[in-house]
Order: structure tokens, then C-alpha cells, then sequence
């Protein structure tokens, strides 16, 4: 097992401040683990790196499944961390945060895996998507560019990471995400595609490049303003290069690489075998066999993006991690703007009517807080009511007719940047059900959700309903003053308007399924006057 030393800007402490905490992401070529303390004051402190070899990538991306025998090494891997974070004193599962990504999420016995691993050692492991990988992604780049104001001042940034199973991409104009994808073409990918096909020696980089060319051909053409992105990347591999042409300078922060030095370092790579690389750079096997076709497509990328040099961080997932666990929940705040931006993007995209999603979102704002202590859900299923209350009538595009089902199929199908498939679903089925028939069981959607999701749903649907009401007129002219619970009710106070006839009356139609859900009707009272 590789321990690495933590770097200047990991800003080591003593164990004796802060609260102890791990996190561990387990990748397509190995396992690694940070352990960090974080401050009084939020500031995440790395005080150690570990990381241990692991093919479970080439096991999943040739034979479809996770080998016994890598199985088993993993399970060694996570008996060992297991002794380093008991010697940190780290006990308590909320205090450690176990992640798998594509190598692990595509196994066909991924449960099984996950399961033993579990039995053994007592780690939860926890898959996830490419959507949250890049929530993470962003939050860990945002860290590095306030630290780094040079790197804030850039308008247009290209995130790359070339990964054993995916290369993800994300686009940030003016620190706010434009553009997020992943694609299935990474290293390792790429090199047992080769292998499975029988591909002869001879013309392997040339089909490899061509590959590569050919799909960052296609993000070029889907990204606004390619010409004038500086390209920051990420990832094990180009770290790995930039240490050797440029040694020491990437622990000071991000470190500029001339495309030339890049060009002559990967074709010394490329020339070598993978044996040959593991004896002249103490690589492992598996980071060996990926840092060719690593190297060529960051290499693609500079190169089609027309860019002379690139920016190299040592920030990986794992910051993202840290970060999330520092902020205690505080991080959907400063995520829920870039979610919103992307909801709004789509939602343009189909004439949606943007102010009276605005306004109903907002109301929903207002009744979500006002009524915590009623639906007891986490504030993250406050971020999803929001995004269901702007996009609930973009259905409309399709037809008047039906169209909540319409809004929900339409959301269903879109990317909404940090939010994952099921995350999407919960607000297509928010969206769905701010009209006619509540949930019910013969459903398909609603009814393959578990109890929890179920809950939101309906929970979160029936405040959907009512904020939609108070905007029945779509002029947004009820404005909140006040809300809470009186006498057995959910009174609403709103300014003084001539006439909530329209209002009142969309309340009676809507407010069944609220009155069932929350056991109380919800009144309005006119700022000054008695509820009505």
C-alpha cells in the first residue's frame, strides 16, 4: 500500500484539533483513502493520503463482473484502512464516507461486491453517478479557485479527467457551470477495447487516437465558446506526468504545462511496455496501464481546444468529499444556484413559463421551511421541490391537454446538472403530481420507488399544489407576509389584495391532497384582516 505525503496545500494539523474524518473512492485502477481533520471553522486539513492498487476496472470492463480474487484484495485493502482509521480514532460511520464509481456501478455483481467488502470490514460503500461526480467535481474546483485568484479571474474553464472507465467534463463560464458530461471512453476503457478486439500492435495508436480524436471532435462542437476555454486537468495520470516535467512545482497549486513538454513526456510513455514503466516510474500495474492512453487524450484535448499549455491540480473527488462532509449540509446553498441555472436552461428550451415557476418555487421555499417540523425531510428535498416548482408546467410545450404528464416525461429525460437519475425522477413526479389524480399505487414510476421516495413525493407534491394555487392567475400578485400553524391550520398571510376569489378557489380544488398529507387545511388571511 502507497502512502503518500500530504502536500502544502492540504494545510496538515495536529490530530489534536478538529474533528477526525475519512473518505475513500474506490476507482477503476485502485483504492484510496484521505484522512483529513476539519476545524472549528469548516477547513478541511488533510493529515494523510493512502492508496493500494486495484484491477477492478479491468476486470469489469472485460468480463462484465468483479474477479474473486480482486474481491478479495479489496477486502485486505479495507481491513487495513480499517486499522490506519482506528488509530486516528475514527469510529463512527458518519465520520467516514466510502465512494464507487463507474467500475464498480457497471459490475454485474456489484451488490456482491459491495456486500462482502461490508460483511468483512464493516465499510458501506456507496455508488455513485456521473451527475454527482460532477457536484463533486465542481465543488472541488471551486474550492481551488478561491484559493488561486489568478485561476478565478478566468471567465471560460474546461475541467477535464481522463478516468480508467469515463472522462468527465465540465465547463464553468464565469464560475458558473455551462456545460457537465461524462463520456464511456477512458483509459482503461480504451486499452482493453483494443485488447478484446485483437487490434495488432502495429496500428494500436492509431486506432486509439482516432477513437480519442473522434469523441473530443464532438465536445468541441457542443461547447460554447471552445476557443476561449483554459483547460484545467484532473486525474492520476496527468498528475503523474506533470511531476515528472516539472517536478515538486503541482504542491504549490495548479502548475501551468507547456504542450510541448506534455507531447515529448507522453511519447516517452507510449514507447515503453507496461513492465518497463512500472520498473523506470515505481507505477503500479494498473496506473501503468492506463497512463498512455491517459496522456493521449488530455494531449487531444489541448491540442483540438488549440491551447499552447494546460493548467494541472492535484484536486481530486476526495476534496469534494471533504468538502461536503466540512459544510454539514451548508453546501446545498452554494450548489442550489448551479441547479437552478441548469433547470432554467432546459426549461427555456420549451417555452416554459419562467416567472410563475420563479414565483411557485418560491413560495414553495416558504412552505417547505414552514412546515419542517411537519414533513421532517432533509433540506437537500428542499432543492428538489424548487426544481419541480419551476419546471412543473413545461409539459405545456406538448399540449395543454394532460400536461402534467407531460412535465414529468420531459424532465425525466433531461440532465439536470448535479442532480442524479433518481434524484431527477423524485422531481419529475414532484412535477407530475401538482395537478389532478395524487399518487397512487398502480403508478409504475411512483409505485419502484422505496418508502422513502415515496414519501417525498407525496410530501413534497402537496406543497407544490398549494404554492401553485396561491399563483393560479400566473401574475404573480400574492405576495407571502407570514405563514405557520394556527389553531389546528396552515394559516398564510398574504398582502392585502381587492379580490382571492381566484386563489381561494384554487385552494378548494387543490387542497385535498395537503389535508390529507399533513392533516390540516391551509387559510388565507389578508395582511390586517382575519384569516378567510
Amino acid at each position: 500500500m502507497a502512502r503518500k505525503p500530504t502536500t502544502a496545500a492540504a494545510n496538515p494539523m495536529p490530530a489534536a484539533r478538529g474533528r477526525p474524518v475519512a473518505v475513500v473512492d474506490i476507482g477503476a485502477t485502485g483504492i484510496r483513502m484521505t484522512v483529513a481533520h476539519i476545524d472549528a471553522e469548516g477547513g478541511v486539513h488533510t493529515v494523510d493520503s493512502l492508496e493500494q492498487a486495484a484491477g477492478i476496472g479491468k476486470d469489469t470492463f472485460t468480463k462484465g463482473y468483479i474477479g474473486k480474487s480482486t474481491i478479495e484484495e479489496c477486502v485486505t485493502t479495507f481491513k487495513s484502512f480499517r486499522r490506519i482509521l482506528d488509530e486516528y480514532g475514527i469510529q463512527d460511520e458518519d465520520d467516514v464516507r466510502v465512494v464507487a464509481t463507474s467500475a464498480v456501478r457497471e459490475a454485474a455483481n456489484r451488490d456482491a461486491f459491495i456486500d462482502r467488502i461490508s460483511i468483512a470490514t464493516g465499510f458501506y460503500i456507496e455508488t455513485i453517478d456521473d451527475t454527482e461526480i460532477a457536484r463533486l467535481t465542481y465543488q472541488s474546483i471551486r474550492s481551488v479557485m478561491q484559493a488561486h485568484p489568478a485561476l478565478d479571474d478566468e471567465d471560460h474553464l474546461l475541467i477535464v479527467e481522463v478516468g480508467g472507465g469515463t472522462i468527465e467534463v465540465l465547463c464553468l463560464d464565469k464560475g458558473n457551470v455551462s456545460f457537465s458530461q461524462s463520456y464511456r471512453i477512458g483509459s482503461l476503457r480504451l486499452r482493453e477495447m483494443l485488447e478484446a478486439f485483437g487490434a495488432p500492435v502495429t496500428s494500436r495508436r492509431n486506432i486509439l487516437e482516432s477513437n480519442i480524436q473522434r469523441t473530443i471532435e464532438q465536445i468541441y462542437q457542443t461547447i460554447p465558446d471552445a476557443k476561449k476555454m483554459t483547460m484545467l486537468a484532473m486525474g492520476g495520470d496527468i498528475l503523474f506526468a506533470a511531476r515528472q516535467i516539472a517536478p515538486g512545482a503541482v504542491a504549490a497549486g495548479p502548475v501551468r504545462l507547456p504542450i510541448k513538454g506534455l507531447a515529448a513526456f507522453a511519447e516517452k510513455v507510449l514507447s515503453r511496455s507496461v513492465n518497463e514503466l512500472v520498473r523506470k516510474y515505481r507505477l503500479t500495474f494498473p496506473e501503468a496501464e492506463t497512463a498512455g492512453p491517459a496522456l493521449l487524450a488530455y494531449l487531444h484535448f489541448a491540442r483540438t481546444f488549440k491551447r499552447r499549455e494546460i493548467l494541472v491540480t492535484d484536486i481530486s473527488l476526495r476534496h469534494g468529499l471533504l468538502i461536503e462532509k466540512a459544510a454539514h449540509g451548508a453546501w446545498v446553498d452554494m450548489f442550489k444556484e448551479q441547479i437552478i441555472r441548469s433547470a432554467l436552461e432546459i426549461g427555456a428550451k420549451y417555452r416554459n413559463d419562467e416567472a410563475h415557476g420563479t414565483h411557485v418555487a418560491g413560495l414553495c421555499d416558504i412552505f417547505f421551511e414552514a412546515l419542517t417540523d411537519e414533513h421532517r425531510l432533509k433540506p437537500w428535498n428542499g432543492v428538489l421541490l424548487h426544481v419541480a416548482a419551476l419546471m412543473h408546467d413545461m409539459g405545456l410545450y406538448v399540449s395543454t391537454r394532460s400536461h402534467h404528464k407531460h412535465s414529468q416525461y420531459l424532465i425525466q429525460n433531461s440532465e439536470i446538472f448535479g442532480l442524479s437519475r433518481r434524484e431527477i425522477l423524485l422531481v419529475a413526479l414532484t412535477a407530475r403530481y401538482h395537478r389532478k389524480a395524487p399518487p397512487k399505487p398502480e403508478h409504475e414510476e411512483y409505485a419502484a420507488l422505496d418508502r422513502d421516495g415515496r414519501m417525498a413525493v407525496t410530501k413534497l407534491s402537496a406543497i407544490l399544489r398549494m404554492a401553485d394555487a396561491l399563483d393560479r392567475s400566473h401574475s404573480q400578485r400574492v405576495q407571502v407576509v407570514s405563514c405557520g400553524l394556527e389553531s389546528g391550520g396552515f394559516v398564510v398571510t398574504v398582502d392585502t389584495i381587492d379580490d382571492l376569489a381566484l386563489e381561494q378557489m384554487a385552494i378548494r380544488a387543490k387542497g385535498p391532497m395537503f389535508e390529507d398529507v399533513y392533516g390540516m387545511k391551509m387559510v388565507l388571511r389578508q395582511k390586517g384582516r382575519s384569516a378567510a
